[in-house]
């Protein structure tokens, strides 16, 4: 149990770590598109950016799982 529960924390870890790295990313291009005079990149970018950070606070939640699955 304590093996699943750890892959999982990692797992989360990486995927936490690829939304952020997601975000920074968008943000980034969307500077450089604004450099270069594309406001509507740049906002697209900008929303990416986004979804990327809310998408890293939504999938806090199910961590209530692993509780319930031992309860039974």
């Amino acid at each position: 149990m304590s093996n699943m529960m750890r892959d999982s924390q990692i797992m989360a870890q990486t995927r936490d770590e690829n939304l952020s790295y997601m975000s920074d990313m968008a943000l980034e291009l969307a500077e450089m598109a604004e450099d270069s005079g594309m406001a509507t990149l740049a906002y697209l970018f900008r929303m990416a950016a986004l979804e990327a950070s809310t998408a890293d606070a939504a999938l806090v939640e199910p961590d209530d799982l692993p509780q319930q699955m031992t309860s039974h």
